[in-house]
Protein backbone atom coordinates (compact mmCIF):
# COMPACT_ATOMS: atom_id res chain seq x y z
CA UNK A 1 0.00 0.00 0.00
CA UNK A 2 1.06 3.49 -0.69
CA UNK A 3 0.31 5.72 2.64
CA UNK A 4 -0.70 9.54 1.90
CA UNK A 5 -1.26 12.43 3.84
CA UNK A 6 -3.35 15.33 2.04
CA UNK A 7 -5.69 18.31 2.20
CA UNK A 8 -8.21 20.16 -0.12
CA UNK A 9 -7.83 23.10 2.39
CA UNK A 10 -6.16 23.57 5.69
CA UNK A 11 -6.90 20.53 7.75
CA UNK A 12 -4.34 17.23 6.80
CA UNK A 13 -6.07 13.28 5.92
CA UNK A 14 -5.11 10.39 6.02
CA UNK A 15 -5.50 8.68 2.57
CA UNK A 16 -4.66 5.71 0.21
CA UNK A 17 -3.02 6.23 -3.30
CA UNK A 18 -4.46 3.42 -5.34
CA UNK A 19 -2.66 4.79 -7.94
CA UNK A 20 -0.79 7.67 -8.97
CA UNK A 21 -4.22 9.42 -9.62
CA UNK A 22 -6.73 7.75 -7.16
CA UNK A 23 -7.17 7.46 -3.80
CA UNK A 24 -9.18 7.28 -0.95
CA UNK A 25 -9.16 9.17 2.06
CA UNK A 26 -9.45 6.99 5.02
CA UNK A 27 -12.04 8.31 7.87
CA UNK A 28 -14.16 8.57 4.74
CA UNK A 29 -14.30 4.90 4.05
CA UNK A 30 -14.41 4.17 7.57
CA UNK A 31 -15.24 6.93 9.96
CA UNK A 32 -14.54 4.40 12.73
CA UNK A 33 -10.78 4.81 11.84
CA UNK A 34 -8.64 8.25 13.41
CA UNK A 35 -7.76 10.72 11.21
CA UNK A 36 -4.16 10.86 11.83
CA UNK A 37 -1.32 8.54 10.70
CA UNK A 38 -0.29 8.72 13.92
CA UNK A 39 -3.26 7.07 15.34
CA UNK A 40 -3.75 4.88 12.26
CA UNK A 41 -0.37 2.92 12.19
CA UNK A 42 -1.26 0.59 14.87
CA UNK A 43 -4.69 -0.07 13.08
CA UNK A 44 -3.14 -1.28 10.09
CA UNK A 45 -5.18 -4.38 9.20
CA UNK A 46 -8.35 -2.42 8.91
CA UNK A 47 -6.06 0.01 6.84
CA UNK A 48 -5.47 -2.80 4.70
CA UNK A 49 -9.47 -3.70 4.75
CA UNK A 50 -10.14 -0.46 3.53
CA UNK A 51 -7.67 -0.83 0.49
CA UNK A 52 -8.60 -4.33 -0.63
CA UNK A 53 -12.68 -3.40 -0.76
CA UNK A 54 -11.87 -0.30 -2.93
CA UNK A 55 -8.47 -1.55 -5.06
CA UNK A 56 -11.57 -3.52 -6.74
CA UNK A 57 -13.62 -0.57 -8.26
CA UNK A 58 -9.72 1.39 -9.21
CA UNK A 59 -10.81 0.93 -12.58
CA UNK A 60 -13.84 2.13 -12.86
CA UNK A 61 -12.85 5.31 -11.24
CA UNK A 62 -9.97 5.65 -13.64
CA UNK A 63 -12.69 5.74 -16.29
CA UNK A 64 -14.43 8.32 -14.41
CA UNK A 65 -11.25 10.63 -13.80
CA UNK A 66 -10.15 10.17 -17.58
CA UNK A 67 -14.00 11.21 -18.36
CA UNK A 68 -13.80 14.22 -17.13
CA UNK A 69 -16.02 13.51 -14.24
CA UNK A 70 -15.96 13.83 -10.33
CA UNK A 71 -14.70 11.35 -7.90
CA UNK A 72 -17.57 10.72 -4.85
CA UNK A 73 -15.81 10.36 -1.60
CA UNK A 74 -14.02 8.21 -0.55
CA UNK A 75 -12.58 8.32 -3.92
CA UNK A 76 -10.19 11.49 -4.68
CA UNK A 77 -8.61 12.83 -7.82
CA UNK A 78 -4.59 12.79 -6.78
CA UNK A 79 -4.41 15.63 -9.40
CA UNK A 80 -6.44 17.93 -7.52
CA UNK A 81 -5.78 17.43 -3.61
CA UNK A 82 -2.68 18.26 -1.93
CA UNK A 83 -0.58 15.79 -1.04
CA UNK A 84 1.37 16.70 1.91
CA UNK A 85 4.35 14.71 3.89
CA UNK A 86 3.43 11.88 4.87
CA UNK A 87 3.50 12.24 8.86
CA UNK A 88 2.89 15.43 10.23
CA UNK A 89 4.92 16.85 13.38
CA UNK A 90 6.64 13.54 14.12
CA UNK A 91 7.61 13.55 17.63
CA UNK A 92 11.47 12.85 16.31
CA UNK A 93 13.36 12.65 13.26
CA UNK A 94 16.50 10.77 13.63
CA UNK A 95 19.15 10.64 11.03
CA UNK A 96 22.40 8.87 10.40
CA UNK A 97 25.75 10.23 9.53
CA UNK A 98 28.08 8.51 7.55
CA UNK A 99 26.36 5.31 6.42
CA UNK A 100 26.78 4.10 3.09
CA UNK A 101 30.22 2.84 2.30
CA UNK A 102 30.63 4.65 -0.91
CA UNK A 103 30.15 8.11 1.34
CA UNK A 104 32.55 7.23 3.61
CA UNK A 105 34.98 6.14 0.51
CA UNK A 106 34.93 9.43 -0.85
CA UNK A 107 35.61 11.52 2.54
CA UNK A 108 38.58 8.81 2.94
CA UNK A 109 37.57 7.95 6.64
CA UNK A 110 36.95 4.72 8.12
CA UNK A 111 33.56 3.15 8.80
CA UNK A 112 32.40 4.20 11.82
CA UNK A 113 31.81 1.19 14.27
CA UNK A 114 28.54 2.32 15.81
CA UNK A 115 25.96 4.64 13.82
CA UNK A 116 25.90 8.23 14.14
CA UNK A 117 23.10 10.10 14.69
CA UNK A 118 21.77 13.28 14.79
CA UNK A 119 18.20 14.80 14.58
CA UNK A 120 16.70 17.46 12.53
CA UNK A 121 13.50 19.36 14.00
CA UNK A 122 10.62 18.76 12.96
CA UNK A 123 9.74 21.95 11.68
CA UNK A 124 12.35 21.49 8.75
CA UNK A 125 9.50 19.22 6.89
CA UNK A 126 8.15 20.28 3.42
CA UNK A 127 5.87 18.83 0.86
CA UNK A 128 6.63 16.96 -1.93
CA UNK A 129 7.01 19.59 -4.65
CA UNK A 130 6.80 23.11 -2.06
CA UNK A 131 9.84 24.78 -2.16
CA UNK A 132 13.31 24.76 -0.54
CA UNK A 133 13.69 28.08 0.99
CA UNK A 134 17.03 29.65 1.06
CA UNK A 135 17.42 32.84 3.40
CA UNK A 136 19.79 35.18 1.73
CA UNK A 137 22.45 34.77 4.44
CA UNK A 138 23.07 31.07 3.49
CA UNK A 139 25.43 30.20 0.70
CA UNK A 140 26.30 26.46 1.36
CA UNK A 141 23.39 24.35 1.40
CA UNK A 142 23.57 21.17 0.40
CA UNK A 143 21.42 18.07 -0.46
CA UNK A 144 20.89 14.40 0.38
CA UNK A 145 18.92 12.05 -1.04
CA UNK A 146 17.61 9.36 1.75
CA UNK A 147 15.58 6.49 2.21
CA UNK A 148 13.39 7.06 5.65
CA UNK A 149 11.57 4.77 7.58
CA UNK A 150 8.57 5.46 9.47
CA UNK A 151 7.68 3.94 12.50
CA UNK A 152 4.58 2.18 13.04
CA UNK A 153 4.34 0.53 16.53
CA UNK A 154 5.84 1.89 19.49
CA UNK A 155 8.98 0.34 21.27
CA UNK A 156 12.18 1.02 23.29
CA UNK A 157 15.20 -1.20 23.36
CA UNK A 158 13.62 -3.33 20.37
CA UNK A 159 15.70 -6.68 19.72
CA UNK A 160 17.42 -6.20 15.86
CA UNK A 161 15.11 -9.65 15.26
CA UNK A 162 12.25 -8.20 16.11
CA UNK A 163 12.66 -4.50 14.10
CA UNK A 164 10.36 -5.19 11.26
CA UNK A 165 7.70 -5.38 13.29
CA UNK A 166 8.00 -1.79 14.05
CA UNK A 167 8.24 -0.44 10.76
CA UNK A 168 4.91 0.95 9.14
CA UNK A 169 6.68 1.56 5.86
CA UNK A 170 9.54 3.48 4.12
CA UNK A 171 9.60 6.89 1.86
CA UNK A 172 12.09 9.35 0.33
CA UNK A 173 13.60 11.96 2.47
CA UNK A 174 16.07 14.90 1.32
CA UNK A 175 18.26 15.56 4.53
CA UNK A 176 18.99 19.50 3.10
CA UNK A 177 22.25 20.55 5.43
CA UNK A 178 23.45 24.12 5.67
CA UNK A 179 27.40 23.20 5.82
CA UNK A 180 28.21 26.36 7.49
CA UNK A 181 26.05 26.21 10.18
CA UNK A 182 26.93 22.27 9.97
CA UNK A 183 30.74 22.74 10.55
CA UNK A 184 30.70 26.00 12.42
CA UNK A 185 28.90 24.50 15.36
CA UNK A 186 31.12 21.55 15.30
CA UNK A 187 27.44 19.32 15.41
CA UNK A 188 24.52 18.89 13.21
CA UNK A 189 21.29 20.18 15.00
CA UNK A 190 21.20 23.90 13.76
CA UNK A 191 22.81 22.85 10.09
CA UNK A 192 20.28 20.22 9.72
CA UNK A 193 17.41 21.88 10.86
CA UNK A 194 16.52 25.07 8.54
CA UNK A 195 12.62 25.27 7.40
CA UNK A 196 11.64 23.45 4.41
CA UNK A 197 14.98 21.52 4.76
CA UNK A 198 13.31 18.45 5.45
CA UNK A 199 11.20 17.25 2.07
CA UNK A 200 9.50 13.81 2.63
CA UNK A 201 7.53 12.05 0.95
CA UNK A 202 5.16 11.61 -1.39
CA UNK A 203 3.80 8.67 0.11
CA UNK A 204 4.77 6.12 2.20
CA UNK A 205 5.43 2.06 1.24
CA UNK A 206 4.10 -0.67 3.13
CA UNK A 207 7.35 -3.39 3.84
CA UNK A 208 5.33 -5.81 1.76
CA UNK A 209 5.59 -4.13 -1.51
CA UNK A 210 9.58 -4.11 -0.88
CA UNK A 211 12.81 -6.55 -0.58
CA UNK A 212 13.10 -7.33 3.10
CA UNK A 213 13.82 -4.13 4.88
CA UNK A 214 14.17 -2.14 1.64
CA UNK A 215 17.68 -3.88 1.00
CA UNK A 216 18.67 -3.45 -2.82
CA UNK A 217 16.80 -0.53 -3.74
CA UNK A 218 18.34 1.99 -6.29
CA UNK A 219 18.78 5.94 -4.45
CA UNK A 220 19.57 8.60 -6.92
CA UNK A 221 19.10 12.41 -6.37
CA UNK A 222 19.55 14.74 -9.11
CA UNK A 223 20.10 18.15 -9.17
CA UNK A 224 18.40 19.85 -12.35
CA UNK A 225 19.38 16.88 -14.88
CA UNK A 226 22.66 16.05 -12.97
CA UNK A 227 23.00 12.91 -11.32
CA UNK A 228 24.80 13.81 -8.07
CA UNK A 229 24.19 10.54 -6.31
CA UNK A 230 23.44 6.77 -7.45
CA UNK A 231 24.34 4.19 -5.29
CA UNK A 232 22.08 1.56 -3.43
CA UNK A 233 20.66 0.58 -0.09
CA UNK A 234 22.82 -2.45 -0.06
CA UNK A 235 25.77 -0.29 0.68
CA UNK A 236 24.05 0.33 3.83
CA UNK A 237 27.02 -0.03 6.37
CA UNK A 238 24.18 -0.40 9.30
CA UNK A 239 21.11 -1.79 7.80
CA UNK A 240 17.60 -0.83 8.56
CA UNK A 241 16.91 -3.46 11.67
CA UNK A 242 20.49 -2.62 13.02
CA UNK A 243 19.46 1.15 13.28
CA UNK A 244 15.96 0.21 15.17
CA UNK A 245 17.92 -2.01 17.34
CA UNK A 246 20.70 1.11 18.11
CA UNK A 247 18.17 3.88 18.39
CA UNK A 248 15.36 2.36 20.67
CA UNK A 249 18.19 0.94 22.88
CA UNK A 250 17.59 4.00 25.36
CA UNK A 251 14.76 6.07 23.33
CA UNK A 252 11.38 4.87 23.31
CA UNK A 253 10.10 5.31 19.49
CA UNK A 254 7.07 6.30 18.40
CA UNK A 255 4.50 6.18 15.40
CA UNK A 256 5.39 8.44 13.07
CA UNK A 257 9.01 8.87 14.02
CA UNK A 258 11.28 8.94 10.91
CA UNK A 259 14.87 7.61 10.81
CA UNK A 260 16.52 8.53 7.61
CA UNK A 261 19.21 5.98 7.25
CA UNK A 262 22.12 7.96 5.69
CA UNK A 263 23.05 9.53 2.31
CA UNK A 264 25.30 8.53 -0.08
CA UNK A 265 28.33 9.32 -1.76
CA UNK A 266 28.14 12.56 -4.24
CA UNK A 267 26.92 15.43 -2.23
CA UNK A 268 27.68 18.31 -2.94
CA UNK A 269 30.39 19.45 0.05
CA UNK A 270 33.01 16.75 -1.10
CA UNK A 271 32.58 17.70 -5.00
CA UNK A 272 36.02 19.34 -6.60
CA UNK A 273 34.96 22.05 -6.87
CA UNK A 274 32.29 22.16 -4.21
CA UNK A 275 28.83 22.56 -5.50
CA UNK A 276 25.69 23.96 -3.40
CA UNK A 277 22.38 24.45 -3.67
CA UNK A 278 20.91 27.85 -5.55
CA UNK A 279 17.52 29.40 -6.52
CA UNK A 280 16.20 27.65 -9.39
CA UNK A 281 17.65 24.58 -8.85
CA UNK A 282 14.96 21.84 -8.50
CA UNK A 283 15.91 18.92 -6.09
CA UNK A 284 14.96 15.26 -7.24
CA UNK A 285 15.36 12.34 -4.51
CA UNK A 286 14.69 8.78 -6.31
CA UNK A 287 14.14 5.72 -4.98
CA UNK A 288 13.41 2.61 -6.50
CA UNK A 289 10.03 0.98 -5.88
CA UNK A 290 9.15 3.59 -3.47
CA UNK A 291 8.92 6.79 -5.99
CA UNK A 292 10.29 10.17 -6.56
CA UNK A 293 10.40 13.06 -4.44
CA UNK A 294 10.80 16.61 -6.16
CA UNK A 295 11.65 19.82 -4.63
CA UNK A 296 12.33 23.51 -6.38
CA UNK A 297 14.66 26.02 -4.69
CA UNK A 298 13.67 29.57 -4.31
CA UNK A 299 15.10 32.76 -2.02
CA UNK A 300 13.12 32.95 1.11
CA UNK A 301 11.85 36.58 1.45
CA UNK A 302 11.11 37.21 5.29
CA UNK A 303 7.70 38.93 5.80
Amino acid sequence: MKLITYSQGTVPRPGLALSATVGIDLPAADPSLPDNWHALFTQMDAVRTVYDTHLDQLGDQEKTRLAGGHLALPFLDLSQVQILSPVILPSKIICVGLNYRDHAEEQNKPLPPRPMLFSKASTCLQVPGGPIELPEDLQQVDAEGELAVIIGRPGRAIARENAADHIAGYTCFNDVSDREAQYADKQYFRGKSLDTGGPCGPWIVTPDELPPLAHGLRVTCRWNDVVMQDSNTDQLIFPVDDLIAHVSRHMTLLPGDIISTGTPGGVGVFRDPKVFLKPGDTVTVEIEGIGTLSNPVTRWQPL
